[in-house]
């Protein structure tokens, strides 16, 4: 990210912060359009805040680690999310987790050096009869293989291209 962008990001978010310094409960509203517009909160943008909102980083660091819509680590264009729930699992996707591991070259939690693509996995998706199941952002892919993550994957890529 260039220093032009990274100034137009701080300006979003000072105007962020001074609509909001004066309103009760500011601090989540905040937050959420600080995600969105750095796609997560570093630790400068939480401490940002603090001092805008003139309340404890600890306090902001708090509220963004307990609310699970909050992120701290960067996430890429396209999030996928692979369910380990039960069905999930017994059907095969801690095979289809790691096929996404060693093709995107990452680990849970993390963000390809591109910033296309990042990995997580969760309980339940809440879609059992389409086990495995994962999503990648909004879209849900059911009845996965191994087989079909390089095809999922270069759908994604060939999107970029």
């Amino acid at each position: 990210m260039c220093c032009e962008e990274q100034v137009l990001m701080q300006q979003k978010l000072d105007k962020v912060i001074e609509d909001h310094k004066d309103m009760q409960g500011a601090l989540i509203p905040v937050l959420h359009e600080a995600q969105s517009i750095y796609g997560y909160l570093p630790y400068e943008v939480m401490k940002r805040i603090a001092e805008g909102l003139q309340i404890p980083v600890a306090k902001v660091y708090g509220v963004a680690t307990f609310y699970s819509q909050f992120s701290l680590e960067k996430k890429g264009k396209y999030r996928i999310n692979v369910c380990m729930g039960t069905a999930c699992y017994v059907k095969g996707s801690g095979d289809i987790l790691n096929k996404f591991r060693e093709r995107l070259g990452i680990e849970v939690g993390e963000c390809t050096d591109d910033g296309l693509f990042s990995l997580e996995s969760c309980r339940c998706i809440g879609a059992c009869g389409l086990a495995p199941v994962i999503t990648i952002n909004d879209e849900v892919y059911g009845r996965l293989t191994e087989k079909d993550i390089d095809a999922i994957i270069d759908k994604y890529e060939g999107m970029e291209a």
